[in-house]
């Protein structure tokens, strides 16, 4: 039978939704080749919603009591540093973390909005600017490509709720776009559908290496396109994906141990925490980890847990209020779905990857968007607070058993005498990754685009 040309619908036609993701490095005129910083990787563990500080990473046993946490303070594994019962099993690994206590976000505009500050988070960048700046995942998938060939060099875990919209490719080519693996991985059997060869076995998709050069038939011009030798290197990187088995073994939980499983607890926070160790010891360059536990039968009222408590952030169960509100859809602070969940997989984490030597060139994050306000509102809630919130880093060298910054007795204002946001936030992890911010990046019409250009490296992390 006589091989048959493919068109670019063919090529669109083979289902692979996430080839764009995986186009070879393309140097910028001018930028730099080599990187020398601590981080090879970066693991970013986006808590989304507004995390509680003052419930968490920063008691605050003498506020007034009508608006004081709940939640004990307790010691940690660092002499005279608390944190609050919440974080019990993360305080046993206190000495491989940096808690940043004084984190801030003065941008106007951001703070009540979580659309924007989820965007801020991924690009390290404020919103609404005269360029619309890329995630720096994305930059960093675009400027230091990927040791690992067979998958997408930046990729979100797994990339389901309505804020893994505010993702931005920005003036950035396609093909490092964040590849969201979808789905719940916590659930048995589960597998990343874009990895699949949708309708075609792994003999015709051999079978037909010709389509590059055949791609011109579909597409007039495109042999003389300056994007040609891009599709060359996208056709291998696919095949090599599609085919590879070591492709699908980052993504197999299963073949995890189940007492490791176990540890890092079996609901989904857990496991995408599970799955996020895998994909950085696979050679992922960048990966994020977005999740919070989806709908479920044990959780009724659950219908979107993330860190939004505007009511009844104690509550024992949900946090619907007759008559509806603000925060309703998820469940108090301290029940399984949300902070001991959390806690229990932070933990797993840091002790897994400390084990295998990841630590040693992963930079791991642990951010949320902005804190929540000192003070219980009418709803027995807290709102959003962009005064003063708390990060946590581990790894790539960041000095382990450090508390940076504080706040006053309420923990609503920052009373160290430094201040960090979140473009230092992004400064830091290019810093880490040696992404030379000085040497711009251009957008097609040639402009040139500094990284982070409001933001400093928080020195405290070097």
């Amino acid at each position: 039978m006589p091989r048959r040309f493919l068109s670019r619908r063919s090529f669109v036609g083979l289902g692979v939704c996430g080839l764009s993701s995986l186009t070879a490095f393309r140097p910028a005129s001018g930028q730099q080749k080599s990187f020398d910083g601590p981080a090879k990787q970066v693991l970013v563990l986006f808590e989304q919603g507004g995390v509680s500080h003052t419930d968490t990473w920063d008691p605050k046993p003498d506020a007034p009591e009508e608006h004081r946490s709940p939640f004990k303070p307790i010691q940690t594994k660092l002499p005279g540093v608390r944190l609050t019962e919440l974080l019990t099993k993360t305080a046993e690994h206190l000495d491989k973390l940096t808690i940043v206590r004084c984190m801030t976000q003065p941008t106007p505009g951001i703070g009540n909005s979580h659309p924007k500050g989820s965007q801020y988070i991924f690009s390290g960048e404020a919103p609404g600017g005269p360029v619309e700046m890329p995630d720096i995942s994305s930059v960093a998938s675009y400027v230091m490509g990927s040791p690992a060939r067979h998958l997408p060099s930046n990729i979100m875990v797994p990339g389901t709720s309505e804020q893994q919209q505010n993702t931005r490719i920005g003036f950035l080519p396609p093909a490092h776009t964040v590849f969201k693996t979808g789905g719940r991985p916590h659930q048995p059997g589960w597998k990343v559908p874009n990895l699949g060869l949708v309708g075609v076995s792994e003999d015709q998709f051999k079978d037909r290496t010709s389509l590059l050069s055949n791609l011109d038939v579909g597409v007039p011009g495109l042999a003389a396109a300056k994007d040609a030798k891009a599709l060359a290197s996208l056709k291998s990187q696919a095949e090599d994906m599609l085919t590879n088995p070591a492709t699908r073994k980052a993504f197999d939980l299963e073949a995890e141990p189940l007492k490791l499983r176990e540890q890092y607890g079996p609901g989904h926070r857990g496991q995408c925490y599970l799955l996020g160790r895998k994909l950085i010891e696979s050679g992922v360059r960048f990966v994020t980890i977005d999740c919070r536990e989806p709908p479920d039968a044990r959780y009724p009222g659950g219908g979107n847990m993330n860190w939004d408590h505007h009511d009844h952030i104690y509550s024992k169960k949900d946090t619907a209020i007759k008559g509806g509100g603000a925060g309703a859809g998820r469940w108090g602070i301290g029940t399984e779905p949300m902070m001991p969940s959390t806690d229990r997989a932070f933990a797993a984490l840091l002790s897994d990857m400390s084990d295998r030597g990841l630590l040693e060139e992963t930079l791991v994050c642990f951010v949320t968007e902005f804190g929540r306000t000192p003070k219980i509102n009418e709803r027995l809630g807290r709102d959003h607070w962009t005064h003063a919130f708390s990060f946590a880093f581990a790894g790539a060298k960041v000095p382990g058993g450090q508390v940076v910054g504080s706040t006053d007795k309420d923990g609503g204002y920052i009373t160290s005498s430094k201040a960090y946001t979140i473009e230092d936030y992004g400064a830091t992890i290019f810093e880490k990754l040696g992404i030379d911010r000085e040497e711009p990046l251009y957008t097609p019409s040639d402009r040139p685009i500094f990284l982070a250009r409001e933001g400093q490296p928080i020195p405290e992390l070097f």
